[in-house]
């Protein structure tokens, strides 16, 4: 799980998303590319805007936005939304990089669980006095 319980504030937990922690980014290292991809394929269900991914990475503005550039001029993210002044990404899932990464994070995921499947049915073994 790439997110982490990090503090409580009244009835709220603050997450913090750890991209160290994930198959892919482990497997192919931590560039900040790879970090932004990371955090779109974590969170494929919504769409979010420069400042969000910014924050939420713990990366600095400058490094983002040198990679943020690439990343538009690849096509590998796309507008989905404008929100105020706001403009809202995800991965573009039509773009056939970002298909491959997606399938590559699939099969490490899958070789995380059976891996993880036979360390559980591994016999404990119990000294006796």
């Amino acid at each position: 799980m790439s997110l982490s319980l990090n503090t409580f504030t009244g009835n709220t937990a603050l997450m913090t998303y750890k991209p160290d922690e994930t198959m892919l980014l482990k497997y192919l290292g931590a560039s900040p590319t790879l970090r932004i991809i990371d955090f779109f394929l974590d969170n494929p269900l919504s769409d979010y805007s420069k400042n969000e991914i910014v924050r939420n990475l713990g990366m600095g503005r400058v490094t983002f936005f040198k990679y943020w550039r690439e990343m538009e001029n690849s096509g590998a993210v796309k507008v989905t939304r404008h929100v105020g002044r706001a403009t809202m990404y995800q991965l573009d899932k039509e773009n056939e990089v970002v298909r491959q990464l997606i399938k590559l994070d699939m099969t490490l995921a899958r070789r995380a669980m059976e891996s993880a499947a036979e360390d559980y049915k591994k016999p404990i073994l119990v000294k006796s006095n």
